[in-house]
């Protein structure tokens, strides 16, 4: 007996090793004034972003409450699904609702996923739904290496930052939302007639510090995102896979201590939002564009009502509905782009006869739409083997694109697939009649 329990120890020590195996280390220190890397350390390796993920939910809830969707005394109702989410959490009961102000603060302070999974329901008509939102939104921030799955980073394997895009949001929520950003540094509320305290232990000693999130898994290790401001100077600091929380605050520490003096003096905040991928959004112009699949309606509609985004995964990504004109797309690269391919590099069509185009995205320079479509190409395969690729120049209020686009589908269903294929590969995909 007692070899057996000694056997199921050693099979457990090594499930755990296994689990954390994952967790990269990474660090970053950001001039939130300049936008200048202070000091970094593997500041674009993908990590699992735990609870980091719920600043971009907060964002969102801001962004939903400044166009009128919410208030901050809006009913947020749970459903099983939320009441069912593991801890942390608030406990509430299926059925039951808290308020937004309340789902805020649980998500800042306590970290609670059933909150998390509350508020992406309510905005994003399921938690996926919601996701996809998130990872649209983090796009247009600049967030090129982040995809979110959920509301709360709640494991999930395919679910991705950097470093360097954690910095990018912190700068976001305290220029896009200064004074809702002042909740990141509440330390407790009341709920229900108990009190909740929070357990960011660094931001309670650690002079001119406000916030923001910390956040752990297995598979994450312990992460922390911190702002600090002090003598003018404001940074943003991040660290992912800590061992300990304890040694991640320390590690949080010594890395503001070291280089906050480097930093710029001064009241703006970053106000760039461009990135080393130089990926932005774009208009597609075209008159009439097909929508891919029929769940595209409903993100059409968000999108043209303010909260552009993307159905669950496994529907299409973005399109423009028959009576609009437009309808924004984004790029969705990941951490590395592949090289060009050299027999694929027309910039204008050539297989004028063929019928249907596909567009997966936007650029600010061909050279980099030509790496989206090659990357697109590895990861479908046979769908985009055999057709031509295209990049098609676009000027708008002064501003150019370049829009990339496959070419020579003899079908809108042979069209169709490839974009069902994108889709699931987390691409945008839009399908539209091909231009002689």
């Amino acid at each position: 007996m007692s070899k057996l329990l000694i056997a199921l120890s050693f099979c457990v020590a090594i499930l755990s090793l296994s689990s954390t195996a994952h967790a990269g280390s990474a660090q970053l220190l950001l001039d939130a004034r300049t936008g200048e890397v202070l000091a970094s350390e593997n500041p674009d390796d993908l990590n699992h972003p735990a609870s980091l993920t719920k600043m971009m939910s907060v964002y969102m809830v801001f962004d939903a409450i400044r166009a009128g969707k919410l208030s901050w005394d809006s009913p947020v109702p749970f459903s099983k699904h939320a009441a069912s989410r593991p801890p942390t959490k608030l406990f509430v009961k299926a059925g039951d609702s808290i308020t937004v102000r309340e789902a805020v603060l649980a998500m800042i302070v306590k970290s609670a996923n059933d909150a998390s999974a509350a508020i992406g329901e309510k905005l994003g008509g399921s938690e996926e739904g919601f996701a996809a939102l998130m990872t649209r939104k983090a796009r247009s921030l600049g967030m090129m290496n982040t995809t979110f799955f959920n509301a709360s980073g709640l494991p999930h394997a395919q679910q991705f930052t950097t470093a360097r895009d954690m910095s990018t949001l912190g700068v976001a929520l305290m220029r896009d939302f200064p004074k809702e950003y002042e909740l990141f540094a509440t330390k407790s509320f009341k709920f229900r007639g108990k009190t909740i305290n929070g357990h960011n232990n660094l931001m309670y000693r650690y002079k001119g510090m406000d916030g923001i999130k910390t956040g752990y898994t297995n598979a994450s290790g312990f992460n922390l995102v911190s702002a600090v401001e002090h003598n003018g100077r404001r940074v943003i600091g991040v660290v992912m896979g800590g061992r300990t929380a304890a040694s991640r605050d320390k590690i949080m520490e010594r890395l503001i201590d070291a280089n906050i003096k480097k930093a710029s003096s001064g009241e703006q905040l970053l106000v760039s939002r461009s990135t080393g991928v130089q990926m932005d959004l774009a208009r597609l112009g075209d008159d009439i564009p097909v929508p891919a699949s029929r769940q595209s309606a409903v993100a059409a509609v968000q999108g043209m009502a303010g909260a552009t985004g993307t159905s669950a995964p496994g529907t299409a990504a973005a399109y423009a509905p028959s009576e609009t004109a437009a309808a924004e797309l984004v790029a969705t690269p990941a951490s590395r782009f592949a090289p060009v391919d050299p027999q694929h590099t027309a910039s204008t069509p050539t297989a004028t006869d063929r019928k249907w185009q596909i567009q997966i995205a936007a650029a600010t320079s061909a050279q980099a739409a030509m790496d989206l479509l090659s990357q697109a190409r590895q990861k479908v395969g046979t769908p985009l083997q055999d057709l031509d690729t295209y990049t098609e120049m676009v000027t708008r209020n002064g501003i150019t694109f370049y829009r990339a686009r496959f070419t020579g589908f003899e079908t809108k269903e042979e069209a169709r697939i490839a974009c069902d294929k994108l889709v699931r590969q987390r691409y945008d995909c839009v399908l539209m009649p091909a231009r002689g």
